[in-house]
């Protein structure tokens, strides 16, 4: 969202309730990159992120009316996308949940050696960049809900402690002992197996066949070559509502952002122009 003061948030959310179209527009827009980024990073797969954002936006809409400006509305944004995310059970891996272990194990013992080529000439720099943003966002699945939840809010937001505390109900100074210790975990993790992040012998080059064989990376859908990437400032410009952020701030570049995927703005789109909207603002 851009820079906007609390006064003209609150002028667009109170348009938007008594049944502004173009002010609730311009809330959708603003927030839809911060809720699909927050989900794929919770839940793990473009698809998933990709329903989860659908169903937060449309909370998000028909609770516009309970938005008091008791905080930034980014913020309230936040705090409905997170209690959804926290409890969302419809995504892949709330079925078939990970840990470092199994992660871990993987590396050191799979066999990547006894797998043929599997890239139908498609190119494997391409190939590679795919795997890496896939196996490294997938790799906070390792983390139990409420620590990625944590993390991502921490690492890739930068979300001021207080306000981060506020939204997950602890204190300001549990939230920074428990991102410490998770901001370790992960690192640890990379440092040991991870050769594109850390010292570890993984490579992304050399585990090409081993994950299209194990349906890790679709050469038919390779959802983060096809994303549309935006920069890190842009993301933390749109939160910029919020406070300053902390002193936190520690470099884990695989949390690139994106934007959020066409089909998710049209189907948004859709609602909006629907009756089904009318029915709400009108309830």
């Amino acid at each position: 969202m851009n820079k906007k003061t609390n006064q003209e948030l609150q002028a667009l959310v109170d348009k938007a309730t008594a049944g502004d179209k173009k002010a609730l527009e311009t809330l959708v827009i603003g927030v839809q990159d911060i809720v699909f980024n927050l989900s794929l990073r919770m839940l793990g797969t473009f698809a998933d992120a990709e329903d989860a954002t659908q169903d937060i936006l449309l909370k998000m809409i028909t609770h516009l009316s309970s938005f008091r400006g008791d905080s930034s509305f980014v913020t309230w944004v936040f705090r409905i996308a997170v209690n959804h995310l926290k409890n969302y059970k419809k995504h892949m891996f709330a079925h078939y949940p990970l840990s470092f272990e199994y992660y871990g194990n993987d590396i050191e013992n799979g066999k990547i050696q006894d797998v043929p080529d599997l890239t139908q000439n498609v190119e494997k720099d391409i190939l590679a960049e795919e795997l890496k943003m896939s196996c490294t966002n997938v790799m906070l699945q390792c983390l139990d809900t409420e620590s990625r939840c944590i993390f991502v809010l921490g690492t890739m937001f930068k979300i001021d402690s207080r306000i981060a505390g506020d939204i997950l109900e602890m204190t300001p100074e549990a939230y920074r002992q428990r991102l410490s210790r998770i901001r370790k975990k992960m690192a640890d993790f990379l440092g040991q197996y991870c050769g594109e992040y850390g010292n570890g012998r993984c490579k992304c080059k050399d585990r090409i066949n081993y994950a299209i064989q194990n349906n890790r990376i679709n050469l038919l859908q390779l959802d983060y070559m096809a994303a549309t990437e935006i920069s890190i400032k842009t993301m933390l410009d749109v939160k910029s509502a919020m406070e300053d952020i902390d002193d936190l701030s520690q470099d884990f570049s695989f949390c690139k952002p994106y934007q959020s995927p066409e089909r998710t703005k049209h189907l948004i789109q859709k609602f909006l122009d629907s009756t089904q909207f009318s029915i709400i603002q009108n309830s």
